[in-house]
């Protein structure tokens, strides 16, 4: 049984599935072979929207081209996922850069110095 009001929900983690699989085998822009991976996908209760954040491994001019290469794909995406998923309507799907992952190593790679910082030399 499931709970009521959260089709949208299901739906948006199907196309989250549906995404990485498509980022990782059926694209074929060379621009997408940095390391793309889906981290989130959100869909609006109507199913018309989706917002895709999409972490891109590399420089700023790759993770641009990356995302450029999946607008540019965009049509190709709201296809099969109405083929895939059994939709009525193609949502309009919107990526955006997701750069938490960057975010994380800098913090990863300041905790670091200050441990070394505060460990005692060892003479």
């Amino acid at each position: 049984m499931t709970v009521p009001g959260r089709r949208h929900e299901r739906i948006g983690e199907e196309i989250q599935h549906e995404l990485s699989a498509m980022v990782a085998g059926d694209l074929k822009d060379p621009r997408l072979e940095v390391g793309v991976i889906v981290t989130e996908v959100r869909i609006t209760p109507d199913l018309k929207h989706v917002r895709a954040s999409v972490a891109v491994y590399g420089e700023p001019s790759e993770q641009h081209a990356a995302i450029k290469a999946l607008e540019h794909a965009e049509g190709y995406i709201r296809h099969e996922l109405v083929e895939r998923l059994h939709l009525r309507r193609a949502p309009e799907i919107h990526f955006m850069l997701d750069r938490s992952h960057q975010f994380t190593e800098r913090v990863e790679n300041l905790l670091r110095e200050i441990k070394k910082k505060d460990e005692p030399s060892s003479s």
